[in-house]
């Protein structure tokens, strides 16, 4: 995500190297700082020379090969206004610097350094959440945890943008927030609210997996595939998530969710396996307020449960598709996998049987779970197809493989796999504008 305004790139003067404060500052402070900066998750700051140019190598090495800015997806399909990847201007520069000795140049020239409000990427929000709780996270297994707390709302609220602030990131995997109306109730992303899957899982303390003897469906696009549960259609995705790579939810311009007046925040909380003391943390949200939008966003999910990689295969094959029930305005797409998560490809057969590729991730990187916002909103006729095909490295050759003699089924953990869509839209006849009153004036 890009953090800050565009900067103007001044070229060298009389072919002289490129410096620091002249050619270079302006490029890390409009693709890097973001995370680059003090107390945020990369492992240094870009806002000053000193700090970068200890450096200035592995700058070069990670832009020259493209590993950052971290994006995945392929430049042949698709455009998106989120797209990360530098210019060949940009990588020229900063490679050039690196080569003549990354000098800092004129402080002078250096552009002014963004702002940033501490802990928060988008500024201060309107209102804070947490977890309730200072929840003490114990060593020796990965946990799902799940907190319900108040919105402490006195009249329902449009909300243009969410910013999930783990509390520890030492041990915050990821997480996931959905309304709910009470303790009773378990959110849209929750295992415990798809009762029709619960034959055929097993549970093993607070994380939960498919059975080993469960049936087996890798491609559930067949057209005799037998109905097992969340094969067909979608489920409703969460109000906000948080990923490890993934920025906060911006909702699209002009669009809002709403948060009704007496509403609960259910925060879903992956801890990661932690050694050595127990550790504390306090999860928040920062919840930023809209005014009247034009649209109400919406997230859908498509998953397959029942997909099983055999031991050691480098390119196992697993599909989910879904075919839509009436006209969609897509407008970004979010892949999930675990450690053996290789590709993913996102095809549309519209109903004239035309075939496009919306979008294609052939490197995907558990550690970088991006969303692929598309430039412009994709049209979706009813009766179209989105056909997603994924693969998975369970072979020794994956460096990140937990176990390439396992057979892989569903599961919570990081060592188990999913495959997981995330996929934002508008309805393409949302009827009446949303008004203060909230969706039920629709």
């Amino acid at each position: 995500m890009r953090f800050f305004c565009l900067f103007a790139l001044l070229a060298p003067v009389d072919g002289a190297a490129p410096t620091y404060s002249r050619d270079v500052a302006p490029i890390l402070f409009r693709h890097c700082g973001g995370c680059h900066r003090p107390g945020d998750v990369a492992p240094m700051s870009v806002l000053e020379y000193k700090s970068a140019r200890p450096w200035a190598k592995s700058i070069r090495e990670a832009v020259v090969s493209r590993r950052m800015p971290p994006w995945f997806a392929d430049p042949s399909y698709g455009h998106f206004s989120n797209d990360a990847r530098l210019s060949e201007a940009e990588i020229k520069t900063i490679r050039e610097w690196v080569d003549a000795g990354a000098a800092e140049g004129d402080r002078a020239q250096l552009p002014p350094v963004p702002k940033f409000v501490k802990g928060w990427h988008l500024g201060d929000p309107d209102l804070v959440i947490d977890i309730g709780q200072d929840f003490q996270v114990k060593p020796g297994a990965d946990d799902y945890q799940h907190f319900i707390v108040p919105a402490r709302l006195a009249q329902g609220r449009w909300i243009r943008a969410v910013e999930f602030r783990p509390g520890n990131r030492a041990v915050v995997h990821h997480g996931h927030v959905n309304l709910v109306r009470g303790r009773e109730e378990a959110g849209a992303t929750t295992i415990e609210s798809m009762t029709p899957l619960a034959k055929y899982l097993e549970r093993e303390g607070s994380l939960t997996r498919v059975r080993a003897d469960a049936p087996v469906l890798d491609d559930a696009c067949v057209a005799n595939a037998p109905d097992l549960p969340y094969l067909r259609g979608y489920q409703e995705g969460a109000f906000a998530s948080f990923l490890p790579g993934r920025p906060p939810d911006v909702f699209a311009e002009g669009s809002a969710k709403w948060i009704p007046a007496g509403a609960q925040l259910e925060f879903v909380i992956h801890y990661a396996r932690i050694s050595g003391a127990p550790q504390t943390d306090r999860t928040s949200i920062g919840l930023y307020l809209a005014k009247d939008p034009e649209k109400i966003l919406h997230r859908m999910d498509l998953r397959n449960f029942f997909f099983r990689i055999p031991p050691g295969a480098a390119a196992h094959t697993v599909r989910r598709c879904y075919e839509f029930e009436k006209d969609k305005l897509l407008l970004s797409i979010t892949p999930h996998m675990h450690f053996r998560g290789k590709d993913v490809r996102y095809e549309l057969i519209r109903p004239s049987g035309a075939r496009e590729t919306l979008l294609s991730v052939p490197g995907y990187h558990f550690d970088w779970q991006l969303v692929y916002r598309f430039a412009q909103p994709v049209r979706i006729e009813k009766g179209s197809r989105l056909e997603v095909t994924a693969h998975y490295d369970n072979s020794p050759n994956n460096k990140a493989n937990p176990d390439s003699s396992a057979a892989i089924r569903w599961g919570d953990k990081s060592e188990e796999e999913m495959m997981t869509s995330w996929i934002e839209y508008f309805e393409a006849e949302p009827g009446r504008k949303p008004t203060a009153a909230g969706p039920s004036s629709n």
